[in-house]
Parts: structure tokens; C-alpha cells; sequence
């Protein structure tokens, strides 16, 4: 059974969300469990992960925090296709970071519309500024 599409951060949605003190091995070990006759190989394939490397996050041989957030949805895109119910927000929950709230194609447009209207030493000063915000993010 597929979840049905909502926002990464939706409150009070019981569905998906990750398990008390769950984290990103247990979430995909639990996950795989769930997806008949699926391994971590197929897993890896499916989502574009290098194999080793999904292996060394389920043996908590290799840190977490730094995994990409593309990576953290295309995870979840594959379990679901899979017929696993899982969302975003369990993903990040997983790797202790903020859920990121939903995003907005036409909020995207402007926003790239607005950065290349930019001189180039702005976009720079832009990026860094939007990195920093990220970075303070994950710290609250």
C-alpha cells in the first residue's frame, strides 16, 4: 500500500513518522524488512546510491549527518514505489536534521528569477548567506 503525497513537515501526521530514537540504519533496515523479497542492493540501484555506501550507513560504519537531502527523497520515492509507506520527515527525523518545509515550484522560479538578476560578487554573498542559513537549521 502507497502513502499519499504530503508535505515533509505536516503536522499531526501519525503516518511515516519516524520511530522514537530511530536512526537512518534502523529506519532502512526496518524499511527493507517491509519490501518483500527487496534487498539493500536493490534498494542502492534504484535510488542511485553507491552500494557501499548504503551498506556502511545500515552498519553505522559511515556518519549520516552530511547525506544529501535529494538523496534522503529519492529514498523514500523508491520505498514507496515499492508499496512502503514512509515520508520525508521520517527520513530526516532519521538523520537528525530539521524536516524541510513544502516547497513551491513558482516560489523556486521567482527566487532563481530574483538570484539571476544579481551581479556575480551577490549571487555569491546569496549562496553563502542561504548555505549558513541551512547549516544554522540543522543546529536548532
Amino acid at each position: 500500500m502507497t502513502s499519499h503525497q504530503n508535505h515533509p513537515g505536516e503536522p499531526g501526521s501519525a503516518e511515516g513518522q519516524a520511530r522514537q530514537g530511530e536512526d537512518l540504519a534502523a529506519l532502512l533496515k526496518r524499511l527493507i524488512a517491509e519490501a518483500p523479497g527487496k534487498t539493500q542492493k536493490d534498494l542502492a540501484v534504484e535510488a542511485g546510491v553507491r552500494y557501499p555506501t548504503l551498506n556502511a550507513w545500515v552498519n553505522r560504519t559511515r556518519g549520516t549527518s552530511q547525506v544529501d537531502e535529494e538523496t534522503l527523497r529519492e529514498l523514500v520515492r523508491v520505498f514507496r514505489l515499492w508499496g512502503v509507506e514512509t515520508t520525508p520527515k521520517e527520513f530526516f527525523e532519521a538523520v537528525r536534521r530539521p524536516v524541510p518545509g513544502p516547497t513551491s515550484e513558482e516560489r523556486e522560479k521567482r527566487l532563481l528569477k530574483l538570484y539571476r538578476q544579481l551581479p556575480e560578487d551577490k549571487q555569491r554573498a546569496l549562496v553563502k548567506d542561504a548555505e549558513a542559513m541551512v547549516a544554522v537549521s540543522r543546529v536548532s
